[in-house]
């Protein structure tokens, strides 16, 4: 993980995501896999800040790392996701709407998250270190 720059922000913040389709239903196979993650490369070109690591799927959920700046929460993050893909997906295949109605997304409610970072017996470290920083020590090291 790299320090990312924003005007006005500096961060290190991945996240886990995983979600599912709607009931379960198998419908991820390698030709939908195909349009998915197009549809997910078409949204990051809309939100160039954020930085997809690594997609990965089971037949009828998602696995994603991803890397979101502190302005996003990471519910609205997974929304955009969920609609983007899911009008992507209804229009590549008519068999979406035959198997979850017309007006119906296609992932289940909810998701989940959890972050991926610096572990926390450094930052720990760090953040009791930052005293003796006034001393001239430096306390880079403790996080690498």
């Amino acid at each position: 993980m790299r320090t990312r720059m924003l005007s006005h922000s500096v961060y290190e913040i991945q996240y886990h995501l995983v979600w599912g389709v709607k009931y379960r239903r198998k419908i991820l196979k390698n030709y939908v896999l195909v349009e998915l993650i197009k549809s997910i490369h078409k949204l990051q070109r809309t939100y160039p800040t954020w930085y997809i690591h690594k997609i990965n799927t089971n037949i009828d959920h998602i696995h994603m790392l991803i890397e979101i700046p502190p302005k996003y929460s990471v519910a609205e993050v997974v929304q955009k996701i969920k609609i983007q893909t899911s009008k992507d997906l209804r229009k590549h295949f008519k068999f979406i709407d035959r198997i979850f109605g017309e007006k119906s997304g296609i992932w289940g409610i909810g998701y989940y998250v959890s972050t991926v970072g610096l572990n926390e017996e450094k930052i720990l470290k760090y953040i009791a270190y930052q005293g003796k920083q006034d001393l001239g020590e430096d306390a880079t090291s403790l996080l690498s």
